[in-house]
């Protein structure tokens, strides 16, 4: 399958990536802002301007997600607007949503079903524009 990293389109990755990052940016801190702070329990806490880590993180964590996709598309062969939805339902779900429940259950996240709600629905629309993006530009 890692052969597919010669053939995929390295455009549409970089557009993808920059659409599901920019998703999360709006997501997180304009979107859901006071939602996700409930969810963390730091509903109370007056703003901080954060640490590098928590924006260079996501962005390489978006960007591994965007060529993982890319690599399963075009292994695949996924072609149609509805193969891209069924395939990003099925990697949204399967994959980015329960991980993200399963990250939320401890003990350091006092709402991990709010927190699961928020962040599993971002990954999960992530992914839907993420693979439509990539199947368009294929």
């Amino acid at each position: 399958m890692i052969s597919q990293l010669s053939h995929v389109n390295w455009i549409s990755i970089a557009l993808a990536f920059a659409v599901y990052f920019i998703l999360g940016a709006l997501w997180f801190t304009i979107f859901f802002k006071k939602q996700y702070a409930i969810s963390l329990g730091k509903e109370n806490l007056l703003p901080q301007k954060p640490a590098p880590i928590f924006i260079i993180g996501p962005a390489v964590c978006s960007l591994i997600i965007t060529i993982t996709c890319a690599i399963l598309i075009y292994a695949l062969g996924i072609n149609s607007y509805g193969q891209a939805i069924e395939f990003a339902l099925i990697v949204g779900i399967g994959y980015l949503v329960a991980n993200t429940v399963n990250i939320a259950i401890n003990p350091n996240i006092p709402n991990p079903i709010h927190y699961s709600i928020i962040s599993g629905a971002y990954h999960l629309v992530g992914v839907l524009l993420v693979s439509g993006i990539l199947v368009v530009m294929k």
